[in-house]
């Protein structure tokens, strides 16, 4: 958790205290959204790693009148030791909870039965119960639990509330506290970068983290709340731009109720974007207006009196602005125009005067093209389509609009808002435009549709406004060629033109004439696609790495066609330079704010972590990919999120993904993708030892291959595993041989390496052993670790089978330490059933008990009830109606138990549960 150490180590402290046998109770008290329940979480799955029982409730508003309900739901994984507890209280517990008829208990007995019954429990475990919501307990569950934590001394029993100021509930008054403020500004800033998803203006930034003054939920709700343009420049737009939302509307109602000279200055400070002081009070000058009038919003809690106006959270200001009339609009940023120096703020000062303009003004419209050529390079594309579009509405000349509605679209394209680009596309097309401008309008109506759709049919019209570039804009053209290229590469074999016909045409085009110029790295990949498969072909894509590397070493600009370096990298398995072009890229197209480009350019990034066996690193840009894809609507398989749920046996996770992804992608003519999707169940299924599962996805994806097209590739070593295990030696052996090839062309140890595990299991005897040596070897000398641990797993079952016992422990146990640190599940399984059956159950259980010592496969006790459960035959909809959950939820408590025990099936479950039972 970000910025929460002190109260992480007080929290530890009082576990730890618990562990050791006696007894702690806190009141966390703090502000909705700063972080309670989160601490509660972290402070429940810490518990239960170090081997505490943990027991949650949660107050709910809608049960405040049902008495004892959250007592109940408390103590109900307790109740087995029901019986344990001396008579009245037994008795006076199965009254209140509706186990036997009877008058209302004595409350007395009922919280000494309460104190007994944990007691009890913990008398076996230690024992930690986290009350979250405590502010909306029924009474009765509140006095009770606050009798409980006054008597609390020394059962091992830990008391965890969670109360929202300015709750103060009186039975918990008195009790040890702790205060959860707002996150350190340090902390907060990291927390807003890391969900932006845009380049944040500097003072936006610093705006916003006045305004949401720590708070975790504040920061995280702003990319949801507030647009790109927003962000990026910190000009609140007209209310038709977003819909505003029941929280929004509540301060606009309280924003009306205001004296007129409070909200006319409210609305000079929202107008303000930075929150400037100096403007500001300039602009409230020139209107007449008081500082005093501020004083009325001070008093309603929306705003805070200080240098400047800081409003209490950035829907207040959104509010303000929005429920402003357009006469007062006009006449504030008309005062801020006046008040801003244009020589000095040349941005600010033309979006002020375009938004107190009446009507039309080309002098104006000028000063916002410059102001949106500035963010562009500052890497605000969102900003500048901002200022772009107030200059349509304010241009005179029908031209000049439409020039300014293309500049718009690509600087929405470039932002990831494909919608927004399109209808400034169409506006653009409606008026006159140049020759040169109508061919880089075909280019992003081809650009949009193939991010919004990802099939074959953007490739020939990418390819043409290529073909009608060369004569306008070579640089363009170029870019267009490679974009084509791309889109070819995603259609698969079917493509129109292919891949290696797009690359032809491109070199065609671009070197033309007596003196051709010399080719950049990534025309060095059009060069070498150009030529038919063989060395000349491998000898220029392995020099358009060179190229890359020498423009990234000169310091060169690092242009967006360069993601063909990762995607060069990755085709001639060279893992040093795939972790350095991808990061390089990412870093590179995250700065330029071009939010749509991203998800692929993190992508590379992700696989190199797959294979590196980091896989938490993978996950990290998984996820982000996903928000992107969210947050752009552009049209992407999760291409990271499947091949990690693969990589970690997460049979149920590929499943979904597979059924939700492949008949869309097939449908729209994405072979790459059903080239990767159907390489992800290969993986899986080879992993699991499951070789005839593996087979069929694997011949699949192997028979999509095509240049620079690494799924298929890295499905080719799948389908030689899968083939040679289930006696399909002839497959296995042409997927070899074309292995074999690829691997030679490349030339690295990453490759070489790969095949030659490969080879081994096509040969025998002395040739085996050999191609098995090799292999480690070679990726001994490599960053990938999974491919490493895969190559001793292969050679420690070989070793196996030749009778070599103790040297088959010594691969199979390096396999399975390297698989499970890394959590790839699925392989480490694998290697334990090897290890097993090689007499090394004892390493396989000290491994286990390393990570449990670590807290990775202890299980919480609703883990252990539904494992056990489902080891016992139960279906998931069984065992919810069971424990009156839903079928959701038991279906992410199972994905958990089987990551923590390394098990791919409900029949492994049983042996892998531990002896003791909680109930």
């Amino acid at each position: 958790m970000l910025g929460r150490l002190d109260e992480q180590r007080l929290l530890d402290r009082a576990v730890a205290e618990v562990r050791s046998g006696r007894s702690r109770t806190l009141v966390i008290r703090g502000e909705s959204g700063v972080g309670k329940s989160a601490l509660c979480d972290l402070t429940a799955e810490r518990a239960t790693a170090s081997g505490c029982l943990v027991v949650r409730v949660t107050g709910v508003q809608s049960e405040m009148e049902l008495a004892s309900a959250a007592l109940h739901q408390l103590c109900l994984p307790l109740l087995g030791r029901l019986d344990d507890l001396p008579e009245p209280q037994r008795d006076a517990l199965a009254t209140t909870f509706g186990l036997v008829p009877g008058p209302p208990p004595n409350r007395f007995l009922v919280g000494l039965g309460v104190l007994s019954l944990l007691a009890a429990a913990a008398a076996e475990h230690p024992l930690v119960c986290v009350v979250d919501d405590a502010h909306w307990l029924d009474r009765a569950s509140a006095q009770a639990l606050g009798f409980v934590a006054r008597r609390l001394d020394a059962e091992g029993v830990g008391l965890l509330f969670a109360v929202r100021t300015p709750h103060r509930p009186p039975e918990l008054e008195g009790l040890p506290s702790l205060e959860v403020a707002g996150l350190a500004e340090t902390d907060a800033a990291a927390l807003l970068d890391s969900v932006a998803h845009t380049p944040l203006d500097a003072r936006v930034r610093r705006r916003l983290l006045a305004e949401t003054r720590g708070n975790p939920l504040a920061i995280l709700e702003i990319p949801r709340l507030l647009r790109a343009e927003e962000l990026s420049s910190g000009y609140v737009l007209p209310a038709d731009y977003r819909l505003a939302g029941d929280v929004e509307a509540g301060f606009r109602d309280r924003v009306r109720a205001l004296p007129t000279d409070t909200r006319l200055l409210l609305l000079v400070a929202a107008a303000e974007p930075f929150g400037d002081p100096v403007p500001i009070r300039r602009a409230a000058l020139g209107l007449g207006v008081a500082p005093r009038a501020l004083a009325a919003s001070a008093r309603e809690g929306l705003s805070e009196l200080g240098p400047t106006v800081r409003f209490r959270h950035p829907l207040v200001r959104s509010a303000v602005y929005r429920s402003a009339s357009p006469a007062d609009l006009r006449r504030v940023h008309g005062a801020l125009a006046a008040a801003t120096d244009a020589s000095t703020d040349p941005d600010r000062h033309a979006w002020h005067a375009a938004r107190a303009a009446a009507g039309p003004d080309e002098q104006v419209a000028g000063a916002l093209d410059a102001a949106a050529a500035r963010s562009l390079v500052r890497g605000a594309p969102a900003a500048a389509a901002a200022f772009l579009r107030l200059a349509i509405d304010l241009s005179v000349d029908p031209t000049a609009r439409a020039q300014r509605a293309l500049e718009a679209a690509h600087a929405e394209v470039a932002g990831g808002d494909f919608h927004a680009a399109s209808a400034l596309l169409a506006t653009a097309r409606s008026g006159p435009l140049d020759e040169r401008s109508l061919r880089r309008a075909d280019v992003l109506l081809a650009r949009i549709a193939f991010a919004t759709a990802r099939g074959r049919s953007a490739v020939g019209p990418l390819v043409d406004a290529a073909d009608a570039l060369v004569a306008h804009d070579r640089a363009a053209a170029r870019a267009t060629y490679l974009e084509a290229l791309g889109a070819a590469l995603f259609a698969g074999p079917e493509s129109t033109p292919g891949p290696e016909e797009i690359a032809r045409r491109a070199v065609a085009a671009l070197f033309t004439g007596a003196s051709p110029p010399a080719p950049t790295a990534s025309e060095l990949v059009l060069q070498g696609l150009a030529e038919p498969p063989g060395p000349g072909r491998d000898a220029l894509l392995r020099a358009s790495l060179d190229g890359y590397d020498a423009e990234l070493a000169a310091g060169r600009e690092w242009l967006p066609d360069n993601a063909f370096a990762g995607v060069t990298a990755i085709w001639l398995w060279d893992d040093e330079r795939l972790r350095r072009f991808s990061m390089h890229h990412a870093d590179v197209v995250r700065a330029s704010g071009a939010t749509g480009e991203l998800p692929l350019a993190l992508l590379q990034g992700a696989f190199f972590d797959l294979f590196s066996g980091d896989l938490a690193a993978c996950e990290r840009a998984a996820d982000e990919v996903d928000a992107l894809i969210e947050v752009t609507g552009t049209r992407l398989v999760p291409f990271g999120a499947l091949a990690l749920a693969a990589m970690q046996g997460d049979t149920g996770r590929v499943a979904a993904l597979v059924g939700a992804h492949l008949a869309g992608a097939s449908e729209r003519g994405e072979g790459s993708s059903v080239a990767l999707i159907r390489w992800t169940e290969a993986l899986l299924a080879n992993g699991l030892g499951r070789y005839a599962d593996a087979l069929a996805p694997a011949q699949q994806a192997a028979g999509l291959l095509q240049p620079l097209d690494a799924a298929a590739e890295w499905a080719l070593a799948e389908l030689v595993e899968a083939a040679a295990r289930t006696g399909a030696l002839a497959i296995a052996r042409d997927a070899e041989a074309r292995l074999a090839v690829l691997a030679a062309a490349a030339g690295t140890d990453w490759g070489l390496g790969v095949a030659a595990r490969s080879r081994a299991f096509v040969v025998e005897g002395v040739a085996a052993e050999s191609a098995h040596r090799e292999a480690i070897a070679r990726l001994s000398r490599t960053c990938m670790r999974i491919d490493l641990a895969r190559a001793r797993l292969v050679f420690g079952e070989w070793l196996r089978r030749e009778h070599r016992t103790r040297e088959a422990r010594d691969e199979l146990g390096a396999a399975f330490d390297a698989f499970a640190e890394a959590g790839a599940d699925g392989f480490a399984a694998r290697a334990e059933r090897e290890l097993r059956a090689a007499g090394a159950s004892a390493r396989v259980q000290h491994a286990r008990d390393r990570a449990s010592e670590r807290g990775g496969p202890t299980l919480t006790p609703q883990e252990e009830q539904i494992a056990r459960l489902a080891s016992g035959g139960l279906s998931n909809p069984e065992i919810a109606g069971r424990l009156f959950l839903s079928t959701r939820t038991v279906e992410y408590h199972l994905h958990k138990v089987f990551a923590k025990l390394a098990v791919s099936s409900r029949h492994q479950l049983a042996g892998a549960l531990p002896d003791t039972t909680i109930v």
